[in-house]
């Protein structure tokens, strides 16, 4: 029988089968079924309305989000932050299409906290239920690892650590002996690489991973060769996929299978829902500031000397250079080889200027950059020419936050890493939650980010 070969994804053997189907479903049904059940009390009915609403409300959720693992109380926050999300974004589609008149605000205010409330009651009932729904899915999954390294032992640990994980780690087979691996004794060493095929022969294997470097190519191709003789799942975990995956995926190039590495997660459709939420947010939104930009367009004019418009270059999609549009804050516009970081109390800044960075007022012109497609709203912020040339020499993996278009707002900027960055290793931290943000891209998330940003603006002090 031909060997199995699998991508690990999200069906991948940590959470899978009756578990993770019930969690894909989970928040998209029980929005829907709140929502009708709501409906059914208030009005006796459902409306073609309350239909429409709820295949938006599914396609905006499905798939929910993995959240038995996490802590109780980050798992609240998840739900209530992101009901509160999706909520808020409703009524504002709602409010400018003025579909939401078609519905009764009684019916609305109900549904939001019962659907809140059902939300949280189903995760916990989940969770409470999750052990009897594990044995559902028969005994555990036995597991052996081939390869003792890094990416194997952490492989390990996290299978371990895993509560609702069905496996069973057997044991890991090296061609070293015990002796010398005198700093691991986390699980047995069943034998070398050479003894696993005929190990599962003998014993109920059912997932192998072969945690073994692509340097022993053949080795591989070896080993391969004899577990074809059995019905074991077969995953790779080799050290090619140490490195800083981002997007990293399986796809084919004229039906050769390649590995992604490095690579924008706004292909295909997810570019059409970026650029489009792009264009319909930005657009909202410049319609519902324009008098506020009128307003500090007039302020900034009337208090200090220069153009209200600040043009500075910045690297965008891909290190290309594009202009990128603030109001001034400061009385110099800097924008040569040489740039010096605002800085608290900085005696550059105009009257408003303070105001207006502490409050990110002055980003919003870069609304008009998010229409001319060189900007998105959420992203990683674009830095000055002259400070990416500076960090991408001190930076490891500096230029991949370029994979895609700079932000308004981003990922590090609601963590703490908003304004000046004085220190090398803040800057670390700041590419850090840039690279995470690409790695786990969601329309869902860029979302939170919008509304978490405008509680960390006027809740922060770093920016100046």
């Amino acid at each position: 029988m031909p060997v199995m070969l699998r991508n690990p994804g999200r069906f991948s053997v940590g959470r899978d089968h009756i578990l993770n189907v019930i969690e894909l479903i989970l928040d998209p049904l029980i929005l829907v079924l709140s929502q009708w059940a709501v409906a059914v009390a208030i009005e006796g009915r459902l409306t073609p309305q309350d239909v429409i609403l709820s295949v938006v409300v599914f396609s905006l959720t499905f798939p929910g989000p993995a959240r038995l693992t996490m802590p109780t109380g980050r798992a609240i926050r998840s739900i209530v932050l992101s009901w509160a999300t999706l909520s808020g974004l409703l009524f504002l589609f709602g409010y400018a299409s003025r579909y939401l008149w078609d519905f009764d605000a009684q019916l609305l205010l109900t549904w939001w906290w019962v659907s809140l409330a059902s939300l949280l009651g189903a995760h916990f009932l989940l969770k409470a239920a999750a052990p009897a729904i594990r044995e559902l899915q028969g005994p555990a999954r036995c597991v052996v690892l081939a390869g003792i390294n890094d990416q194997g032992i952490e492989l390990a640990r996290r299978l371990v650590r895993d509560a609702y994980a069905n496996v069973r780690i057997l044991g890991f087979f090296d061609d070293r002996s015990r002796e010398r691996l005198k700093n691991f004794d986390e699980h047995p060493l069943l034998g070398s690489i050479t003894d696993l095929p005929n190990y599962v022969k003998t014993h109920p294997v059912d997932v192998i991973y072969l945690s073994l470097p692509m340097a022993s190519q053949k080795r591989i191709l070896t080993l391969l060769d004899g577990l074809r003789d059995t019905t074991s799942s077969i995953y790779f975990a080799p050290d090619t996929f140490v490195t800083d995956l981002i997007q990293g995926r399986v796809d084919s190039v004229g039906g050769m299978p390649v590995v992604a590495v490095c690579e924008t997660p706004f292909t295909g459709l997810n570019w059409v829902f970026k650029r489009g939420s792009d264009i319909v947010l930005s657009l909202l939104i410049l319609t519902l500031i324009s008098p506020l930009l009128l307003f500090i367009a007039l302020c900034v004019k009337l208090t200090s000397r220069g153009p209200v418009i600040f043009r500075q270059r910045r690297y965008g999609l891909d290190g290309s250079e594009i202009i990128v549009y603030k109001f001034r804050s400061m009385t110099v516009m800097d924008d040569g080889d040489e740039i010096r970081q605002a800085q608290k109390h900085d005696e550059r800044l105009t009257p408003i200027g303070a105001f207006l960075r502490k409050t990110s007022l002055d980003e919003l012109p870069q609304f008009f950059n998010v229409l001319q497609g060189r900007m998105s709203i959420v992203g990683p912020r674009p830095h000055a020419v002259a400070h990416n040339e500076m960090y991408r020499k001190l930076i490891k993996g500096y230029m991949l936050r370029h994979k895609v278009a700079p932000g308004i707002t981003g990922w590090a900027q609601i963590n703490g890493y908003r304004g000046e960055t004085e220190k090398l290793e803040k800057m670390k931290g700041r590419i850090d939650h840039d690279l995470e943000y690409l790695r786990n891209w969601s329309l869902r998330l860029d979302l939170y980010i919008i509304v978490k940003t405008v509680w960390v603006v006027f809740g922060s002090e770093n920016a100046h």
